[in-house]
């Protein structure tokens, strides 16, 4: 689905009343197989997420920044990087600092994700 020109994908939980309505539905999870559709009540959400592409796609970032975490810490292997990475806390305030801002982005990157304020 398109909405503001970029792709998204319907997210359905197993308690909305969407998935709880259906003829093999998921009411009786939630204790309510024997209640008619409108008067199911909600246990979950439903919403759309942003595509993230292809399981390939996802998978190329993921190793993507794996090679570059390795890298970043001088290391050759995954338990190289156990043994060697610092895990260092940073604010919310400091991650915003970190990125680019400023700026009007007009194409987006797969492994780089921007919130609004209604979180899309």
């Amino acid at each position: 689905m398109l909405y503001h020109g970029r792709q998204y994908v319907i997210y359905r939980g197993m308690g909305s009343i969407e998935a709880m309505a259906q003829r093999y539905g998921s009411a009786d999870r939630y204790g309510q197989a024997q209640t008619t559709p409108e008067k199911l009540v909600a246990e979950g959400i439903e919403g759309m997420v942003p595509y993230a592409g292809s399981v390939n796609d996802v998978l190329a970032q993921f190793i993507g920044g794996l090679r570059n975490a390795l890298g970043y810490n001088g290391c050759r292997t995954i338990p190289e990087l156990q043994e060697r990475a610092r895990m260092v806390r940073v604010s919310d305030a400091g991650r915003r600092e970190s990125h680019p801002h400023d700026i009007t982005l007009t194409k987006d990157a797969p492994n780089y994700k921007v919130m609004g304020g209604d979180g899309l």
